[in-house]
């Protein structure tokens, strides 16, 4: 399924720019550059949201932390790996041991 028209980061900055300055009603803008409205709603909304750096790739703040937290739970799967094998050999061994059977 073909995705609808791409705008640069610069572009959708300036149509927001105009609305935001009262320049030109958000009617204008669509019919003026062919947009439709629900596109330049979620524009405003974004630059709403993120003022000037709206439209430029946004760092996820949580990466860094995302990243300790799953080298906290590999090592935390390690050492349960490590602790299980330790168990297991240890009940083998008195299985084995106790002659019982």
């Amino acid at each position: 399924m073909a995705r609808g028209r791409t705008h640069s980061p610069e572009f959708k900055l300036e149509v927001v720019r105009q609305i935001a300055s009262g320049a030109k009603r958000p009617v204008q803008v669509c019919r003026e550059y062919d947009l439709a409205n629900s596109v330049v709603d979620r524009w405003r909304h974004e630059y709403a949201a993120r003022g000037e750096a709206a439209f430029t790739p946004s760092e996820a703040p949580g990466d860094a932390a995302l990243e300790a937290r799953i080298a906290e739970l590999e090592r935390l799967c390690g050492q349960l790996a490590l602790e299980n094998a330790a168990l297991k050999k240890g009940l083998a061994s008195s299985r084995s041991g106790s002659g019982t059977r």
